[in-house]
């Protein structure tokens, strides 16, 4: 993919900006696994001559333009839009004429360290306990009596950074059943929250009991597994005392609102450059949400190593996949299911709006009405190929 040198830059940081300037250090500095390394390196030369890229050239005044290739890798916040208007073009053509509600499953921060050592392993019990407590709820009849349509996204930092780890559900409000016509749920209600809770940390704790008595599960910065029954049994039981959190919002209006959410959740990284304020020597400030006063917005002031640290905490592992379908979206089963599901709600089959194979060209004259082509300085010529560019090793700053 190809992205465009801007002419002018903001004296606003980019997430690029810090990496370059204190990456180096901080891969020296810590311990980092390689798929870190991976992500940050990416980031450090994302649209610079290190990956390449065309020399453009405007047919009516003759200005020249660098153009360099993006580094697409999933956490830098420069590379996500295409990636995510396709996701949603696809999703656009699944959603129900329902609506949706919106839970978060949430684990406790006495899991963090556990989470740091096993990020797969951990994210995978994650996903499973929350799937398959939504699942059995629409299941049992006392609530729908049927296959649920949901989908999940991993979210693993809160607004500082920090390590939150949960998974945002988005759920229609409604169960296919097996005999066929849809079940609406209650005005208002899906399934009660308290009780989710209850049966997602049941099922959780079962699985890292399982996990830990195999002895595979270690703590971040040691290479000891837990294997000790008596520290097992003491973290089991610390965990099986807590009151687990499951929220559940309002369910949306509609698809066109399910959408706009959609699009600010599922293919975000732990902080995008919006959000940063200013990079001063080695003191990163940036801005969040103080949730805690009433979503009051606030800066907070990190020096860099400890804002690279907090990043580098929510780098996925290698091909873990962080949006996953269930019930009737399955991948499985997911056309036929959905086919059932449409004729149930008496709604035709949808029509794709986004082109499978599109042009970076037409993407960004869809999305944002803007035509890469176009000379910005004369704003009449087109800007013509001259020369491809070789990456470059070592790129200047």
């Amino acid at each position: 993919m190809l992205a465009r040198q801007t002419g002018a830059r903001s004296s606003r940081p980019e997430l690029a900006d810090i990496v370059r300037s204190h990456g180096v250090a901080f891969r020296a500095a810590h311990r980092l696994c390689s798929v870190q390394h991976q992500a940050l390196r990416a980031i450090e030369r994302c649209r610079t001559a290190a990956l390449g890229g065309e020399l453009r050239q405007c047919d009516a005044c003759g200005t020249r333009r660098y153009v360099y290739h993006s580094c697409r890798n999933r956490h830098c916040p420069k590379c996500q839009t295409r990636a995510k208007e396709r996701w949603l073009a696809a999703r656009r053509a699944e959603l129900l004429p329902v609506p949706y509600f919106h839970l978060v499953f949430t684990l406790p921060h006495e899991l963090n360290a556990l989470a740091q050592g096993n990020p797969r392993a951990l994210y995978a019990m994650l996903f499973a306990a929350a799937s398959e407590t939504l699942v059995e709820f629409g299941r049992n009849p006392r609530w729908l009596g049927g296959e649920i349509a949901a989908t999940l996204v991993l979210h693993t930092w809160g607004q500082t950074l920090s390590q939150h780890l949960h998974v945002h559900a988005l759920v229609a409000a409604g169960a296919l059943s097996e005999s066929g016509p849809w079940v609406r749920s209650r005005r208002g209600f899906l399934f009660p929250v308290k009780a989710l809770s209850v049966v997602f940390r049941g099922k959780f704790l079962e699985a890292l009991g399982a996990a830990l008595a195999r002895g595979r599960l270690t703590l971040s910065g040691s290479t000891a597994a837990l294997g000790d029954p008596r520290m097992q049994r003491s973290l089991l039981a610390e965990l099986r005392k807590k009151a687990w959190v499951v929220y559940a919002k309002r369910p949306f209006a509609g698809p066109g609102q399910v959408l706009e959410y959609l699009g600010r959740y599922t293919h975000r990284v732990a902080i995008s450059n919006e959000r940063l304020v200013s990079l001063e020597e080695s003191a990163v400030r940036f801005r969040y949400k103080d949730y805690a006063h009433g979503a009051r917005r606030r800066v907070m002031e990190l020096c860099a190593p400890e804002f690279l640290r907090r990043f580098a905490l929510h780098v996925l592992p290698r091909g873990f996949n962080r949006i996953r379908h269930y019930g009737v979206l399955a991948n499985r089963h997911k056309r036929a299911l959905l086919a059932v599901a449409r004729a149930a709600l008496a709604v035709p089959e949808p029509v794709r709006d986004c082109p499978a194979a599109e042009s970076i060209t037409a993407f960004w004259q869809r999305v944002a009405g803007l035509d890469i082509t176009r000379c910005t300085h004369c704003g009449r010529g087109t800007l013509r190929l001259v020369a491809t560019l070789t990456p470059r090793p070592h790129p200047p700053p």
